[in-house]
C-alpha cells in the first residue's frame, strides 16, 4: 500500500511543487525581475528544479514509512527584488504566487477527480482501470493544499513570512526578516513538534470545500 501511495503520489508531488516554483518565478519577470528567465528556471522540465532531498528522499521515506502526508519542496527559483519596478508590491505578489498556483492545482485535481468518479459509473464492476487514475487526483487535491497552507505559515523563509513582514512595524520587520538565516532551523523544529497537526484541520476543511464546489459541476 505504501509502494502505491509512492507510485501514484510522487509525480504529482513533482509536478506541483514545479508549478509552484515556475509561478514564482514568472510573477517576478511580470514584475520586472528576469533573473529566473535568464537562469532557465521558468520550465515546466523538472530536472532544473528538483532537489535530490525535498523532490525524492523525504517525501518516499514519508510514504513508505505511512507518515500520512506527503511533502517535498523544489529548489527555490532564484529572484532579486532589487528588480521589482515596484519593490513592496512585487515581493507580495511573488511570495503569493506559489500558493495561488497550488490552489489553482487542487481544484484542477478536484474537477478531474470527480469527473473520472462521474465516468467510471456506467462502466463493469470489473472494469477498473480508472482507479489508480482517480487515486492519484485525489492525491493532487490533498497535496496541493498541503503546500499550499505550509508555504503560508509566516516562518521566514516560508512564502507567508513576505506578506507578515508588511503587517509588522518597521523596526520589529527587520528583526523578523533576519530570522530567514535560522528560518529552517524553525521550520525543522515546527515539524518536529507537531506542526503537521495544527496544519491538517484546515487543511481537511479546505480539502472538503474543493472537492465540493468540483462536485456542483459535475453531472447529476
Amino acid at each position: 500500500m505504501n509502494l502505491e501511495l509512492l507510485l501514484l503520489s510522487l509525480p504529482v508531488l513533482i509536478f506541483s511543487i514545479v508549478v509552484h516554483e515556475v509561478a514564482h518565478g514568472w510573477v517576478a519577470l511580470k514584475q520586472g525581475d528576469q533573473t529566473a528567465l535568464m537562469l532557465g528556471r521558468l520550465t515546466f522540465n523538472p530536472v532544473p528544479h528538483i532537489d535530490p532531498i525535498g523532490s525524492l528522499l523525504v517525501p518516499a521515506f514519508l510514504a513508505l514509512t505511512g507518515a500520512g502526508v506527503i511533502f517535498g519542496w523544489a529548489r527555490p527559483v532564484p529572484v532579486n527584488p532589487r528588480n521589482f519596478r515596484n519593490y513592496k508590491k512585487g515581493d507580495i505578489l511573488v511570495s503569493l504566487a506559489g500558493v495561488a498556483a497550488n490552489l489553482i492545482l487542487a481544484f484542477a485535481f478536484a474537477f478531474l477527480w470527480v469527473a473520472v468518479l462521474w465516468l467510471q459509473r456506467g462502466l463493469p464492476a470489473q472494469n477498473d482501470w480508472w482507479a489508480p487514475m482517480a487515486t492519484m487526483f485525489q492525491y493532487g487535491v490533498g497535496i496541493n493544499l498541503v503546500l499550499m497552507v505550509f508555504n503560508l505559515v509566516p516562518i521566514p523563509p516560508l512564502d507567508g513570512s513576505h506578506v507578515f513582514y508588511y503587517l509588522l512595524p518597521p523596526d520589529l520587520g527587520a528583526r523578523y526578516r533576519a530570522m530567514g538565516m535560522y528560518g529552517m532551523f524553525i521550520v525543522f523544529g515546527f515539524l518536529v513538534l507537531g506542526g503537521f497537526a495544527i496544519l491538517m484541520p484546515i487543511i481537511g476543511i479546505l480539502g472538503r470545500v474543493v472537492v465540493s464546489v468540483a462536485g456542483i459541476f459535475a453531472p447529476a
